[in-house]
């Protein structure tokens, strides 16, 4: 049923209404018609929660009234996210099949594969119904058959609400002048503004700025007018695919969308859930690294991008044409190849995502301007205003900003202003246990052939890591004895990379559950740390076989001046890791001790208190600590490509020429095992035929 506001009047929209939905004796309550249509589906939100039938009683003492109400009956088949359902609506006396799931590409598989091909209906039954039977007018019984009359007649009777017992004589005068207890929701007032429409504008070529545009072509003489407001990550998100239609209907083929913002702000995980609404092409800027910059670290820095080969990609598919886009291999730092994009009706929508998606030179070839803040990267700047709190320092977000995020702050923050829809982004995946992985680590050996033997064989795949762990701690922090992950920033470098990970992990019995948040940093960020007093206190390096089938993953790490590797089994699923773990027999034999711990272990004690690292390794992380700073500091003044020569340069190079020997030496060591897997059973199949 569907009740319509007290203050409703006639030309309410159906979205206004308050739907309710009674199964068995169970009432649920969503809020209007909320969905999107997009070719043949209906996205339409989860957003139902059970409600008393206390509740709908009050809805209807509070002026509400029930305008619409039918009944449908269901048969359905549901297999892991995906459900088949035959849906009668006796208003209607129709049946309709219904196919649902969460991801778009899953629906439309299945559809064809059971050849139901439509036509598809992409009204809902509320609006089929209204067709049939118009609009009530206020004050009029709800559109019903006759079997379902009774309750509008005894409304009253069936659902009582609760009277108030006591009413205060002093009332406010306004709502917003009542004090509210936390449990309550926020008033009208204080909530976030309703959500507007697009709407779009004429876009004089006097006040293009550099844009270049066509006067006789409908198409650019109009642009979307910005939204005045900044909204959460659902509405960001609700609007972005809203915005998006907007254009497919007024400006057509094809629509490109650039979502810029800092590193670790939500930009790919909105860009995924946009292409699971709309089902569009996601690339992103990462792609067109150049090489050269990416082993100077400097992934911030707007040079680092190939502008000519994204500017040519981008016209393409503003003129329908195929196109080539580069694909970039992290682990390698180089071009690993092209996959070719091609505009259709299928695939009409383009995303770019990256910090400088909104760069004057990219977005004035763009439709839609997105704008993404917070998420770890806000995690980070409280994180350190916290540790110099600590020492009694305070220092503004504005001012850890400008020494941490330089880049962000001169060449990115400013064109953010600009975006048609800016987003903040409060969901931190640092601080959420639904982001974290579930680990169990041993030092107990494992042979190789006893790792495969768990993993499935049609999926597995195996890597090498060399990586170098730095401990970053404010000195004055007060800390019980050693130094522990609370009271310091891990930084990893690995691939070419710098990491952070800021969130110490949970220990729970046996298992470590550490976020599997990776929130990958500039050089000039590093320099930025140290710059405000944060100091490298521990050095660690070492190397890591990964096995993994994309349930599962085993890392076997050799630290160096540790003498037994220690194995990690990582994944989503408790249950899983759990079972792989008694499988490789290693139940007894787990610690949670982080490789910090362990390695200050190893230390003497007087040195393990102070500076957390062998005499050997001093003056390796004094060269790291030079090359970092002097890297930063040029990353965020410099203007010539040139620089000075490190003798941290030899310290990469002799790394990616051990990479490359430890990648020959597994390949080599692959061969031989299928070789004698394959004697091995060669024989047993021999012998067995003998006997």
């Amino acid at each position: 049923m569907y009740l319509r506001p007290p203050s409703a009047s006639e030309e309410a929209r159906i979205n206004d209404w308050i739907k309710v939905r009674q199964s068995g004796i169970r009432y649920y309550l969503s809020l209007g018609d909320q969905r999107i249509v997009d070719k043949n589906f209906i996205i339409r939100p989860k957003a139902e929660f059970e409600v008393g039938r206390m509740t709908l009683g009050g809805l209807l003492t509070l002026g509400y009234n029930v305008v619409v109400s039918y009944k449908r009956a269901s048969t359905s088949v549901v297999e892991g996210n995906f459900s088949l359902s035959l849906e009668t609506i006796d208003t209607l006396g129709e049946t309709y099949l219904v196919l649902r799931g969460i991801n778009r590409k899953m629906v439309g598989a299945e559809a064809s594969r059971m050849g139901v091909n439509g036509p598809w209906i992409t009204k809902s039954y509320l609006e089929m119904v209204l067709e049939r039977k118009g609009v009530p007018r206020l004050n009029t019984p709800p559109l019903s058959n006759a079997p379902n009359a009774v309750l509008a007649s005894n409304q009253e009777r069936l659902f009582t609400a609760p009277k108030p017992l006591r009413v205060s004589s002093n009332s406010a005068n306004r709502l917003e002048d009542l004090s509210q207890p936390w449990t309550r929701s926020p008033t009208k007032s204080k909530m976030e503004p309703v959500l507007a429409t697009w709407q779009f504008v004429s876009l004089d070529p006097a006040l293009a700025h550099g844009f270049v545009i066509d006067p006789t072509s409908s198409r650019d003489a109009m642009q979307l007018a910005p939204m005045p407001d900044s909204y959460d990550l659902d509405r960001g998100l609700l609007l972005s695919v809203q915005a998006i239609q907007a254009l497919l209907e007024n400006k057509g083929l094809p629509v490109i969308v650039g979502i810029g913002g800092p590193s670790g702000s939500g930009k790919t995980s909105l860009a995924r859930k946009m292409a699971n609404i709309v089902g569009c092409e996601v690339v992103s800027l990462e792609s067109y690294y150049k090489s050269e910059h990416v082993k100077d670290f400097k992934y911030d820095d707007f040079s680092s991008l190939d502008l000519g080969l994204l500017s040519k990609n981008i016209s393409d598919i503003r003129n329908c044409r195929r196109t080539k886009v580069p694909i970039f291999d992290l682990e390698t730092g180089a071009r690993s190849g092209f996959k070719e994009l091609e505009v259709s009706e299928e695939c009409g929508v383009v995303i770019f995502e990256g910090v400088y998606a909104l760069h004057p030179d990219i977005r004035k070839s763009l439709d839609l301007w997105i704008a993404v803040v917070g998420g770890v990267h806000s995690h980070l700047l409280s994180r350190v205003q916290r540790d110099k709190s600590r020492v009694g320092c305070f220092m503004s977000q504005n001012e850890i900003m400008t020494t941490v995020f330089p880049m962000f702050q001169q060449y990115i923050e400013p064109h953010l202003v600009h975006a048609h829809l800016k987003i903040r982004n409060d969901f931190d995946p640092v601080l959420s246990p639904e982001s974290s992985l579930f680990v169990l680590k041993s030092n107990k050996q494992v042979a190789y052939q006893d790792i495969l033997r768990i993993l499935d064989p049609t999926k597995i795949c195996s890597s090498v890591q060399n990586f170098i762990d730095i401990y970053l701690r404010l000195p004055g922090i007060p800390a019980n004895g050693q130094l522990t992950e609370s009271d310091s920033i891990r930084v990893r470098i690995c691939e070419g990379r710098f990491a952070l990970l800021i969130r110490e992990p949970i220990r729970e019995g046996n298992y470590i559950i550490q976020p599997k948040v990776d929130f990958d940093i500039s050089i000039s960020t590093v320099a930025g740390l140290l710059n405000l007093g944060y100091q490298a206190v521990v050095y660690i390096e070492a190397s890591a076989y990964i096995y993994q089938d994309g349930k599962i993953l085993i890392e076997v790490d050799h630290l160096q001046d540790v003498p037994s590797p220690y194995i990690q089994i990582k994944g989503i699923n408790k249950e899983v890791v759990a079972a792989a773990g008694s499988t490789l027999k290693l139940d007894g034999s787990y610690t949670t001790k982080s490789y910090l711990q362990l390695v200050l272990e190893r230390l003497p004690a007087l040195r393990g208190n102070s500076s957390g690292i062998h005499s050997q390794q001093a003056a390796r992380l004094h060269e790291l600590v030079e090359y970092i700073q002097s890297q930063g500091s040029s990353s965020s003044s410099e203007s010539s490509p040139s620089r000075e020569i490190s003798p941290l340069d030899g310290v990469i190079e002799d790394m990616q020429s051990r990479i490359k020997r430890l990648e020959r030496w597994q390949m080599i060591n692959t061969v031989l095992w299928t070789f004698f897997m394959s004697a091995f059973v060669g024989y047993s199949l021999y012998q067995r035929k003998r006997q």
